[in-house]
């Protein structure tokens, strides 16, 4: 069983933030396999079972703000009885520039809230993330209202969000090496 986590936060005020980039992620997976994301109180998510490139795959959207995401992990990893080499974190990062991805096998919160409160609460790093890149905000804003503002007209998200869900699919059928060498490059 595989687990796929979109960060974010709940909350219309939120839904098109570039820091919901892991609930949209998530979102576009479920249409595409035709997943019905159902809210599970038990897990604190949004969350569905199914599959796609021959693996037992569950996508989910945590419930909780994005600081607290620890707590919807470690339910549905307990739920589904998860081990974490098969949990793939998809989260923002302000470090990359917009729309490039990076998976890697393992690492530090890297100063996201979100990947921060699953480390501490997995008491472990060793799980796998999808940094997708939103850039770094204009000379002057606010890192804090950046990341909580919508995407702009001229940011391609579609193009990210397939770039994502390609990522994905090699990362379920191949494995986490496969993902690095296609997608870890600019």
């Amino acid at each position: 069983m595989k687990l796929i986590v979109g960060l974010g936060n709940p909350g219309d005020i939120y839904a098109n933030s570039r820091h919901n980039i892991g609930f949209i992620s998530i979102k576009a997976l479920a249409k595409k396999y035709k997943f019905s994301l159902k809210r599970d109180s038990n897990t604190l998510s949004m969350n569905a079972k199914g599959s796609f490139c021959r693996e037992d795959v569950i996508l989910a959207k945590p419930l909780t703000f994005m600081n607290l995401s620890g707590e919807a992990v470690k339910s549905l990893i307990k739920k589904y009885k998860v081990l974490l080499d098969d949990l793939l974190v998809i989260c923002d990062d302000l470090d990359l520039e917009f729309g490039r991805i990076k998976i890697k096998p393992f690492g530090s919160s890297g100063g996201h809230r979100g990947l921060k409160s699953i480390i501490d609460l997995l008491e472990s790093s060793r799980f796998a993330r999808l940094k997708v890149g939103i850039g770094r905000p204009c000379r002057g804003v606010d890192p804090s209202e950046y990341v909580l503002a919508p995407f702009n007209k001229r940011e391609n998200i579609k193009e990210a969000i397939d770039r994502i869900s390609d990522c994905c699919e090699v990362w379920l059928a191949e494995g986490i090496e496969k993902a690095m060498n296609r997608f870890n490059v600019k």
